[in-house]
């Protein structure tokens, strides 16, 4: 089956790109409300499962014992930009529990926060692992293996306890299989595994409402929803779409980005779980989809669905700020 184009991209009136894709929209009780493209393909949702991970760190017990508040939690969720304070936080977090960055096994790079970025490099400094977009995370699982008297070293691995910890809970979320025949390694080295939007649509729908789970892992997704709605800074950060939709609609959607084109959200009050894949990893491509079907399935008024829309379908400048073209979703999304 090939997906149809989702976006499109134009110049001088022509189209110059076009986007494939497909997206799944379903209630609380995982029916589908909306389904365009191969909704059952695999595929690997990299980042954007990062709150389905965190559950190992409440569920441990660790973040309540190590004093744990809506910033730490929000930010073992993110796909952080490296900015100062993500940084500093994940700091915390591994200090809470007598470690330091050397305890990360994510690997370094430049922070993702172009300003971030200067500012490092203009003091003289170099990036650590702290500045990894997945440090919360992984700072995340190694508080988690502290807690349970686990030895952290080698947490990315997949026979580490806290992956098998990880794997069932997915498991349990999706209803899906997970395991070596289905499994790759993300960028920060932790095991991703391929499943389809449907499976990953249903995952969180259970986390937003908590039907199927037992009482502690359903308080637990829950408060990670409401925590990542609280604090969207430390999801993502500055000009990044996922704190963008939280900031515009406080309280109404959770929102997380995962590498090559996939986007999960929830809309809590609607009880509606969206995840979107772009074929070609386009970022532009899939923040343009799940914006305008968060547009179309929230319960609001027409003003902030305009605004919504408008930032779906957009016009792009070029450097010197001159209108050449827009990107727009495609009637496959009506």
């Amino acid at each position: 089956m090939t997906n149809p184009v989702v976006v499109e991209i134009t110049r001088g009136g022509r189209v110059e790109s076009r986007h494939r894709g497909s997206a799944l929209a379903v209630d609380a009780d995982g029916k589908t409300l909306f389904s365009v493209g191969n909704v059952d393909q695999p595929v690997f949702p990299r980042s954007a499962v990062k709150a389905m991970q965190a559950l190992a760190l409440v569920e441990s017990g660790a973040a309540d014992a190590l004093g744990f508040g809506d910033r730490e939690l929000a930010l073992a969720c993110a796909s952080h930009s490296g900015e100062p304070r993500h940084a500093a936080l994940a700091a915390d977090m591994l200090k809470a529990t007598g470690k330091d960055k050397s305890a990360l096994e994510c690997g370094c790079h430049w922070p993702m926060s172009q300003d971030a970025m200067i500012d490092l490099a203009r003091s003289g400094s170099e990036p650590s692992q702290l500045h990894n977009n997945c440090s919360g995370k992984h700072a995340g699982f190694v508080c988690a293996a502290c807690h349970l008297g686990v030895d952290p070293t080698g947490y990315v691995n997949y026979d580490h306890p806290i992956q098998i910890m990880i794997r069932e809970i997915l498991a349990d979320l999706t209803s899906d299989h997970f395991g070596v025949d289905n499994c790759g390694t993300d960028g920060c080295s932790i095991p991703t595994y391929a499943v389809p939007l449907t499976s990953l649509a249903a995952g969180f729908a259970k986390m937003n409402a908590g039907q199927g789970l037992g009482p502690v892992r359903a308080r637990a997704a829950r408060r990670l929803i409401d925590a990542c709605m609280a604090r969207p800074y430390y999801v993502a950060g500055s000009k990044r779409t996922c704190t963008r939709l939280m900031e515009t609609l406080p309280g109404r959607i959770f929102a997380k980005t995962g590498a090559e084109g996939v986007f999960c959200a929830v809309l809590p009050q609607e009880g509606i779980s969206i995840a979107v894949k772009c074929d070609d990893g386009a970022k532009r491509a899939v923040d343009a989809v799940v914006t305008a079907l968060v547009a179309r399935f929230l319960d609001t008024d027409d003003m902030v669905r305009e605004k919504l829309l408008v930032q779906a379908n957009r016009t792009l400048k070029n450097w010197n700020r001159i209108e050449v073209g827009t990107i727009a979703v495609t009637n496959a999304l009506s």
